[in-house]
């Protein structure tokens, strides 16, 4: 009996508030809000509830360029071009604390899965790790050699990985601090770096237009994602481990399908670059910001059926993942394979998804 085809991704909403470009978006654990920082200086907090009040948070004094919402969703944390991080109460009040996090850009901001520590990465060349009650200094990672765009803690925290302009993502040991290794596969500055869930394996965006996986115990590269014309600025991981969502300049989201190694769909909505994308902790839905200054929420759809299921009357074992999550091994020839499913085109006005082809 032939499993029941998932649905096409479908816009759902569009919140408009920024005055500039949007630069990171972040749902809270229980989706009931979405953060999105901006070239404007400000945070917005959006209610996902219908005709709900969004939230101007105004503290920063330049641009905020990173967003993370704490476990528990009871903190809020963000990064700016000011080299300063805030930690904010995400409620009408808006308060917040700040520090001087490093000498240059913040780029990047997150929570370890305890709550009690917290990532940076900067334009200083430097990572940071700091507590998060009282934002004491703990210790700083600096072996790149150029700005560090993004740094993220492992699902179980006992691992860092970091991107940087200096062409490599390196993964670091958070109790001796050292880094266990560099990958230096990308032609270009590394945008954006994370864990898949399974915290077995690490995806990494680059201006190289490319999305590269790696094997994180043998460090062996396991896909090799060509699909954007132009950079890839973003990049998050269903829960499900099963698939991978990007941000190009391009001005294009697509959704890849990690087990089978392919294209899934292309989304366009946005008019211009592309600048974040993130799944909501469910992943029944995914936000994506812009230049166009427009933040979008999209719903999944495609995992509403176990989509697992579909594939293993498709393909034999050997490519599927294995019970514990983790990637197996696609060879290039089935790389190359990878065709675009579905090319959906969705805009504020008319969303809309195109049938699987």
């Amino acid at each position: 009996m032939a499993a029941p085809c998932p649905e096409d991704p479908s816009l759902e909403r569009h919140f408009k508030g920024h005055r500039d470009a949007v630069t990171c978006v972040d749902f809270s654990f229980n989706t009931k809000q979405l953060a999105s920082g901006s070239m404007d200086s400000c945070l917005m907090l959006w209610h996902m509830k219908p005709q709900s009040r969004a939230y101007r948070f105004v503290g920063h004094k330049d641009a905020v360029t990173c967003v993370n919402f704490s476990p528990s969703g009871h903190l809020l944390a963000s990064g700016s071009r000011d080299k300063t991080v805030r930690i904010w109460v995400p409620n009408v009040k808006g308060e917040s604390t700040v520090f001087r996090a490093h000498t240059a850009t913040v780029r990047s901001v997150h929570f370890c899965s305890d709550g009690q520590s917290l990532v940076t990465a900067s334009d200083d060349k430097t990572v940071k790790v700091w507590s998060t009650h009282r934002q004491k200094f703990l210790f700083s990672l600096s072996q790149h050699i150029n700005w560090v765009r993004c740094a993220k803690f492992s699902p179980d925290g006992r691992l860092i990985v970091s991107a940087s302009d200096d062409k490599t993502v390196k993964l670091w040991d958070k109790t001796s601090r050292e880094c266990v290794h560099s990958y230096c596969e990308h032609g270009s500055f590394v945008t954006y770096v994370d864990f898949h869930p399974s915290g077995t394996c690490i995806a990494a965006a680059s201006m190289d237009n490319t999305v590269k996986v790696w094997d994180v115990r043998t460090h062996r590269l396991l896909q090799h994602y060509q699909l954007h014309s132009a950079a890839v600025n973003a990049l998050s991981f269903h829960p499900s481990g099963n698939y991978l969502v990007t941000a190009s300049s391009d001005s294009t989201l697509k959704i890849l399908d990690l087990m089978e190694g392919r294209l899934l769909y292309t989304l366009h909505g946005h008019q211009g670059p592309a600048t974040t994308v993130a799944f909501s902790r469910t992943g029944e839905y995914f936000a994506s910001g812009g230049s166009d200054e427009q933040v979008m929420v999209w719903k999944s759809n495609f995992d509403v059926v176990d989509y697992g299921e579909i594939i293993k009357v498709q393909r034999p074992p050997t490519m599927l993942a294995s019970s514990s999550g983790n990637l197996k091994w696609i060879s290039p020839s089935h790389q190359a394979e990878a065709g675009v499913r579905s090319q959906c085109r969705a805009s504020p006005r008319s969303p809309s998804a195109c049938p699987r082809h």
